[in-house]
């Protein structure tokens, strides 16, 4: 399923009404086949769109804090600072890219792509492999607490501080695990058939905050709650949330080469300084240990 929040925090109008899901693949076998082959990455080398171009889509409008101010060009944002990492790791100059706009459906669709790659909170999953390429992972989704204005949880700052608390979390769910592994309440925490369930039960004050995976927590805090507040991301969330790749389209000639890219810019600590500048500071989601 898709996740994404609508404007600083708000996530796709088709709303992923999902919670952490099942784990996915690690990153050495979130690529598709296809790509260069092994053949050089240099920009002259590479069979893109447009010449000496590199064409990046993204969906409209662009939401916070993925990209700001609905302006991917501004590079501002988490989608959109990775685009420009990737194409400048590929050896692309910042007046080399050129952005295009795709919805969503149409770029998860078989077929050929007016972009070289699109960057959207695409979920990388087996049945979408088989219409396109995804690029090894960009983010994996963390777990967030969420609450509402004046309740208990607000101001948490450490796992330490909600403990006590009434916590609560879907059933069968990554959220769940980590609430009763990683917070480890000392009381039993209140399970829901819903996330939904689990929203109105907060907004009523039967439970304290309610564990979400962080994409779904931008959306409902500010579009689906009344005052709703992001307390933090759970620090130690494992590695089992949906991971969000660059998408490409099938065998695509680019593929082995964007994913490269991506790989470089998580081993050198790209990646986890622009999440830590565009979804822990910008979006207001501290880190909870």
């Amino acid at each position: 399923m898709r996740r994404r929040p609508l404007a600083l925090a708000l996530l796709a109008s088709a709303t992923l009404a999902v919670t952490a899901c099942a784990p996915q693949e690690s990153s050495t076998d979130s690529s598709a086949s296809g790509g260069s082959g092994g053949g050089s990455c240099a920009p002259a080398d590479l069979d893109t769109v447009a010449e000496d171009t590199l064409t990046i889509a993204t969906d409209e409008p662009a939401y916070e804090p993925w990209v700001v101010d609905d302006d991917p060009t501004n590079g501002q944002g988490y989608e959109s600072a990775v685009a420009y990492a990737v194409a400048e790791q590929l050896g692309y100059s910042e007046d080399q890219v050129e952005w295009t706009r795709v919805p969503f459906n149409s770029a998860i669709s078989p077929g050929d792509k007016p972009f070289d790659f699109d960057v959207n909170q695409f979920t990388i999953n087996d049945e979408r492999r088989q219409a396109v390429d995804f690029s090894s992972p960009y983010y994996t989704a963390t777990q967030a607490v969420v609450t509402v204005g004046g309740s208990a949880a607000e101001g948490a700052t450490s796992l330490d501080d909600l403990r006590d608390l009434r916590l609560g979390a879907q059933v069968a769910t990554t959220s769940l695990t980590v609430l009763t592994d990683v917070i480890d309440p000392t009381t039993d925490p209140v399970v829901f058939n819903t996330n939904d369930d689990a929203k109105l039960a907060l907004q009523n004050g039967q439970v304290d905050a309610i564990v979400v995976d962080l994409p779904t927590a931008f959306f409902i805090s500010s579009a689906e709650l009344d005052d709703g507040v992001i307390v933090g991301q759970v620090a130690d969330s494992g590695e089992s949330g949906d991971q969000f790749g660059l998408l490409l389209s099938k065998d695509s000639p680019l593929t082995d080469c964007v994913t490269q890219a991506v790989d470089a810019l998580e081993e050198d600590g790209t990646l986890a300084d622009l999440q830590q500048q565009w979804l822990s500071d910008a979006a207001d989601a501290p880190v909870l240990n």
